[in-house]
């Protein structure tokens, strides 16, 4: 008689590293936000996930920019879901306006070479 073998599709549940990341864009909207104030708002962001990422969560901030001629800001994160990225600004206590799966492109070519096109 054979041992029976339990099949697992999809990640495991007690292994999070091997889930698969998205990277997720933060919208800002903030009529007169100044550097300083975006900045500490982004720390504790960066913070609250940094908390989530120890307990075990699948989250990373990346980076922030502001664009203070639009009054926008940004926030970008790796992470396993939107849902993820929503409770790191909850803890954090910070609003967001929207939260979207994107895509980050990295451009390589030789410093000082013009980039073609094909």
């Amino acid at each position: 008689m054979r041992a029976r073998v339990e099949r697992r599709y999809g990640p495991a549940m007690d292994d999070r590293s091997n889930l698969r990341r998205v990277t997720v864009l933060a919208e800002h909207y903030w009529p007169g936000v100044t550097a300083e104030a975006f900045r500490i708002a982004a720390e504790r962001v960066h913070l609250s996930a940094s908390a989530l990422a120890q307990a075990g969560e699948p989250i990373r901030y990346l980076h922030a920019t502001l664009v203070p001629s639009d009054e926008s800001a940004f926030c970008v994160f790796e992470a396993a879901s939107i849902e993820l990225v929503a409770r790191a600004y909850a803890n954090a206590q910070v609003p967001c306006e929207r939260l979207l799966i994107a895509l980050e492109v990295d451009v390589q070519h030789e410093p000082g070479s013009t980039p073609t096109t094909s």
